[in-house]
């Protein structure tokens, strides 16, 4: 069985580690941590581990995944990506990238397949490298700047107070979303993410 490759976009560094564009890189690191794993330096520019994805039915562990942040800017996120399904085997239709979405109302989980990207330059880095949408995304909902915010600069921002709070219910949901992907397959997933 071949593994999944799931990776968490974000932007490299301390400076953007708590802005809203990192929490697919928080998701990912949220995972790492649940699995008890560190995710290390990969020569494809990115951070990153294998693990079993939850627990299948019945009890056995669930199937295996890498799971990656890229170390390269947002909007240079294929390279990374490619690099990893090049080297780990892992066909398009098993890549899962995780990364914001202002589309979705903030603390909100979608999931989907292919599509356009939204205006998302993460995305459009991926899809360019991989010469392909089709690829399975986590929408982690960030919701739209207020007021006349130009998007670039909400994206950058660190979540405010009260979205701190939320997080710790909407990384946790990334997880379990990308699991639910993983073992039910995508419209059953939807059926039972989307309904939260």
């Amino acid at each position: 069985m071949d593994p999944w490759l799931v990776v968490g976009l974000g932007n490299p560094g301390p400076k953007y580690a708590g802005n809203r564009h990192n929490v697919g890189a928080m998701v990912v690191e949220r995972m790492a941590a649940d699995a008890g794993v560190t995710l290390r330096a990969h020569k494809a520019r990115a951070a990153a581990a294998e693990i079993r994805l939850g627990t299948m039915p019945g009890g056995m562990p669930g199937p295996k995944a890498v799971i990656a942040v890229p170390s390269s800017y947002m909007n240079e996120s294929g390279g990374p990506v490619s690099a990893l399904m090049k080297f780990f085997k892992i066909p398009p239709e098993r890549l899962v990238v995780l990364h914001d979405e202002l589309d979705v109302d903030f603390g909100a989980v979608r999931l989907k397949l292919g599509g356009g990207e939204g205006g998302h330059n993460g995305l459009r880095s991926i899809s360019k490298s991989i010469g392909t949408k089709d690829y399975l995304r986590v929408r982690l909902g960030i919701g739209r700047p207020p007021g006349r915010m130009d998007v670039a600069d909400f994206v950058l921002k660190d979540f405010n107070a009260s979205e701190r709070k939320e997080l710790d219910f909407l990384v946790p949901a990334g997880g379990d979303a990308v699991e639910a992907l993983v073992h039910r397959g995508l419209t059953d997933a939807q059926n039972i993410v989307h309904a939260h």
